[in-house]
């Protein structure tokens, strides 16, 4: 039972961005660490969620997803189409997801976004960059489309396709200051593979001086693209 909460706490420390300070205190004080964790970082409203989906993957990795077969067997509708969909795509059965949201990727929802991130995530996965690149465009200019990750997929499919200066486009778009730092990471990385370095130096000189007025808390899940870009700008200093 301790080391299913040590597992719990751990993933959830990793997904944070907290693994740096409290890996070494959930793994070598079992029990105390765990609570200590789970009291400090976890028992808030925004978090609950993500521990119990958690909790039910670590204890029963294929209930859920039995559970949504059935239910989906029993009732042909969108909503159960997507749901078993979603877990088959964090599963990683990528065809078994695509399977399913392709028919509903029709008529009214020809356009729904939900239904197109998870797609552009299962066409990725599958190297089916020309697949992304016609359904993409459909939610491009939607208002949360830029904080999907999928955005960046969409970029990364343009230049897998050879469309460069559309995926120098794409990525601009997602270029926020103190946001988007996947993205803007990322963005360096394509920006290297052209070799344009003086924009890989500013683009990240920019994300460095914006965490030096940021808390480790306000970083959360971006420290670890923070910490990419110092290391590379480092690297470029070096050269």
């Amino acid at each position: 039972m301790v080391f299913i909460l040590q597992a719990i706490c751990a993933i959830h420390a990793v997904k944070t961005g907290n693994q740096a300070k409290w890996i070494w205190i959930i793994v070598f004080v079992p029990g105390i660490g765990c609570l200590l964790y789970l009291f400090t970082e976890v028992f808030n409203k925004r978090h609950v969620s993500s521990l119990q989906n958690d909790v039910v993957n670590i204890v029963n990795p294929g209930a859920r997803i039995k559970e949504l077969e059935k239910k989906f067997r029993f009732s042909d509708t969108l909503a159960n189409r997507t749901a078993l969909a979603d877990a088959y795509l964090e599963k990683g059965l990528y065809q078994e997801a695509i399977d399913l949201y392709e028919p509903a990727l029709t008529g009214l929802f020809e356009s729904n976004e939900h239904i197109i991130n998870q797609l552009i995530r299962a066409y990725f996965a599958t190297e089916r960059y020309d697949d992304i690149n016609r359904i993409a465009p459909r939610i491009a200019n939607a208002f949360n489309f830029s904080k999907n990750r999928s955005a960046i997929l969409y970029a990364l499919a343009l230049e897998k396709a050879g469309h460069l200066e559309q995926a120098d486009k794409q990525f601009k778009a997602l270029n926020h200051r103190f946001s988007n730092y996947e993205a803007r990471y990322t963005y360096g990385q394509f920006l290297l593979r052209a070799n344009r370095i003086d924009d890989v130096d500013t683009l990240y000189s920019d994300i460095v001086n914006e965490a030096s007025n940021m808390s480790r808390r306000e970083m959360g899940e971006s420290k670890i693209w923070i910490d990419k870009a110092a290391k590379e700008l480092s690297n470029l200093s070096t050269e």
